[in-house]
């Protein structure tokens, strides 16, 4: 056959590494399915451990009440995390993160009053959005963190001592006034995740929660006032 009727008979035709290749894009696009079906399903069943574990701690918790709540069998479960501990460590782990992110950004180069009152502005969304999650952490502290202990040895101190350092170098530069970077760090903890932990009795007394806007802003305002009129020179 002459070579241009070849190219035309052939032209339709899918060549045999095109149709080997076809399978592989598949598979791929099924593995990425897959992952996402696994991060999804571990995303539901950390969060339904999280609302039970905040409000009725590690031992008051069963995996089959994980289990029921975030609509999964609790071979399913198990298949994922290998008991109540490690889920609950898990869950953990995950707030740790979530609540030292805002602390990160901090930078010598940044100017400390806004990169502070960024800080309680960032502290006060998480207290507001995630509640349930400071209240587990807290309850976690109360109780002497005995399964979160070795993050708390590394990570977060580590994290501290290195945004310490940033908070001295504010001090020596006369930006802030002299404290002393743990208290100070102590102080923002406690000022804005009492909205958290002890929202119901700051509803009981104002009236409101951090879900409503404006007084999210009133609190916002006057813990950012309170803070850096203490310490930053005039």
């Amino acid at each position: 056959m002459p070579k241009t009727k070849a190219l035309a008979a052939n032209a339709g035709k899918e060549s045999p590494a095109r149709k080997r290749a076809k399978p592989a894009v598949r598979s791929a696009s099924a593995v990425n399915r897959r992952l996402r079906q696994i991060e999804d399903k571990r995303s539901a069943i950390l969060g339904a451990a999280l609302g039970l574990f905040s409000r009725f701690g590690l031992h008051g918790t069963s995996i089959d009440q994980v289990a029921a709540r975030a609509d999964v069998s609790k071979s399913n479960l198990l298949y994922y995390f290998a008991n109540k501990e490690e889920l609950y460590v898990n869950v953990l782990r995950d707030l740790l993160a979530l609540w030292l992110e805002p602390l990160r950004g901090f930078s010598a180069e940044q100017d400390p009053a806004q990169a502070i009152g960024d800080y309680i502005r960032r502290k006060l969304v998480v207290s507001r959005d995630r509640p349930d999650a400071s209240r587990l952490f807290c309850l976690e502290m109360i109780q002497g963190a005995p399964l979160l202990r070795d993050e708390l040895d590394r990570e977060l101190r580590t994290l501290v001592e290195k945004k310490s350092e940033v908070i001295r170098a504010w001090i020596e530069a006369g930006k802030l006034a002299p404290v002393d970077p743990h208290h100070l760090i102590f102080a923002l903890w406690a000022m804005t995740q009492h909205y958290a932990d002890f929202g119901v009795q700051v509803q009981a007394l104002s009236g409101h929660t951090l879900e409503d806007e404006g007084f999210f802003e009133q609190t916002v305002e006057n813990v950012q006032r309170i803070v850096l009129q203490g310490i930053v020179p005039r």
